[in-house]
């Protein structure tokens, strides 16, 4: 009896491991996605707020950020399908 309780328990050990790989694969595949479309528009925050600190006009980052934002929001509505993939890519590497 000892041994199969202890099978037993091993493998509901190894169930709730195995649960906890896919929710943290799940979140991580969503922050790859997130950090792809508004990636552009983070750093270029970022820079401007740099630039503001350092005594620098932090204008021409503002301003990049906010077209980058402007690209993420097309980019957001476009209807992606496995048909347009290949243009889709292009379409996003040439901008």
């Amino acid at each position: 009896m000892r041994i199969s309780s202890l099978v037993k328990k091993t493998r509901q050990l190894g169930q709730g491991m195995t649960e906890y790989i896919i929710i943290v694969a799940l979140i991580a595949v969503a922050a790859i996605a997130v950090t792809q479309l508004f990636g552009a528009t983070i750093r270029n925050q970022m820079a401007g707020i740099a630039a503001e600190i350092s005594g620098t006009s932090g204008a021409a980052q503002v301003t990049a950020a906010q077209a980058a934002a402007t690209r993420a929001a097309a980019a957001g509505v476009d209807n992606r399908t496995l048909t347009t993939y290949t243009d889709n890519n292009t379409k996003g590497a040439q901008q």
